[in-house]
């Protein structure tokens, strides 16, 4: 019986894994974006063949030139000698055993879910699987539409069966746009797929690119389900501390001063801060995936409902600071010209997409302000591309995005300007060097 159960332990212990790609496979990345172009560029580096597919014409003409088609100063090199080819032709993709979906995933007008990138990517996939290929979708989705929207399009495209002919699996994006320190390199990654070879062979396929560590999840509801969880505890915390602002203001409480009291706390506690708006397409937008989901079925998301109400609201609640700010000097927003400091969703980065500065710029208008926009990053959506001449003689600058440039800018420039009020929607500057020069400043909370 002892020789019977060693051997059969022996067996046990003997069975291969499934079959994995080799480095040398041929990738195809659909999307070159902010996750896609990192992705491509590293998985090239690292020595696979390396197809970039994207719709858009100018940037692949842009890419073909090695021309960035968006500022991040870590890959402007890479891409210069980068052995990727990029077009805009499913085409070229054909003979790619690994494919990857790396298209933007935005919200409709009414917040629900659009799906139309990641269906026309599969549509765009579906024609050139053959048997033993990985198809990877990396966009942010709900869990389950791998298995109810991308799976039925590859299979019924190409004729394959999934687990059988082909594999599926969901690695959700990780990116930081403008991190030096938190990369496409480095950053953990975790996989679920359709079955135990797919998932295998996506997580070496991550393993063989990346540095940090690759988890494997029990299934693709499970892998999709952590990139809504990670955004929206981003986006809860940000709710909190942003309805903590507007309580303290009102209780004469500096709110950045709480929050990193807080913090010395060296567990049990992590440090979010206030602002005038959340932007940037993962934060604003996951949560409605999961908040839409789950109504679809039967449960309604409250909590995640809520903080999304919270931090829409708070552009609003930036003009009425102003308001605030202006009437202290005794005047009124209707007729004042305002300059507004920032459109980039995020410090130093070219990103603008769900800025909540074009919200804040739409509402200073509505209200009768005559409004001044300069970012030095996103020069196309700037009325002015000298900060000197957007500030002359404003009545009140507001400070939307807090790019390094802005954070150096001291009270004698402001006044040698005529400026003596600054609405700081993003609690960068320092508060008491403003108030100490006579400045009327005001924050988010404090």
């Amino acid at each position: 019986m002892i020789a019977l159960m060693r051997k059969t332990l022996a067996e046990f212990m003997a069975v291969k894994k499934p079959a994995v790609r080799t480095k040398k496979a041929t990738v195809a990345i659909v999307g070159l974006g902010y996750v896609g172009l990192p992705l491509s560029l590293l998985a090239a580096d690292k020595g696979y063949g390396v197809i970039g597919v994207d719709i858009d014409t100018k940037k692949i003409n842009l890419l073909k030139k090695r021309t960035m088609p968006f500022k991040e100063e870590t890959l402007t090199e890479n891409l210069k000698t980068s052995t990727a080819v990029f077009t805009n032709d499913f085409g070229r993709a054909k003979d790619a055993s690994i494919y990857i979906i790396c298209v933007p995933t935005p919200v409709y007008d009414d917040y629900t879910p659009n799906l139309e990138p990641v269906e026309g990517a599969s549509r765009g996939i579906a024609p050139l699987l053959k048997k033993g290929d990985l198809v990877i979708l990396e966009s942010t989705v709900n869990p389950g539409v791998s298995e109810s929207v991308v799976m039925p399009i590859l299979e019924k495209i190409s004729g394959l069966k999934c687990g059988k002919d082909f594999h599926l699996a969901h690695c959700p994006e990780r990116i930081n746009p403008g991190d030096p320190r938190y990369t496409v390199a480095n950053i953990n990654r975790v996989v679920g797929a359709s079955d135990p070879e797919g998932l295998e062979q996506a997580a070496e396929f991550y393993e063989s690119l990346i540095s940090g560590s690759v988890m494997r999840m029990g299934s693709l509801k499970e892998a999709e389900a952590v990139k809504v969880v990670e955004n929206s505890f981003r986006d809860i915390n940000i709710a909190f501390v942003n309805e903590l602002a507007r309580s303290f203001a009102v209780l004469g409480i500096d709110t950045v001063r709480v929050i990193d009291g807080a913090a010395t706390k060296p567990f049990a506690f992590m440090a979010h801060y206030p602002g005038a708006g959340v932007g940037g397409h993962c934060i604003p937008v996951d949560p409605y995936y999961l908040i839409e989901h789950a109504k679809k079925n039967g449960f309604h998301h409250d909590f995640l409902a809520l903080a999304r109400h919270i931090n829409n609201g708070m552009p609003e609640y930036l003009i009425t600071v102003v308001v605030d700010a202006l009437n202290e000097k005794g005047k009124s927003l209707k007729g004042s010209k305002i300059a507004v400091l920032g459109v980039a969703y995020k410090a130093n980065i070219d990103d603008a997409r769900e800025s909540p500065s074009f919200h804040i710029i739409k509402l200073l208008k509505a209200r009768g302000a005559t409004v001044e926009v300069h970012d030095p990053f996103v020069p196309a959506k700037s009325t002015k591309s000298d900060i000197t001449e957007t500030i002359k003689g404003a009545d009140a600058v507001v400070i939307a995005t807090a790019h390094s440039v802005f954070k150096e800018l001291s009270p004698a420039y402001f006044q040698e300007h005529g400026v003596d009020v600054i609405v700081d929607g993003r609690n960068c500057l320092n508060k008491d060097t403003f108030l100490k020069e006579g400045i009327t400043y005001r924050g988010i909370g404090r």
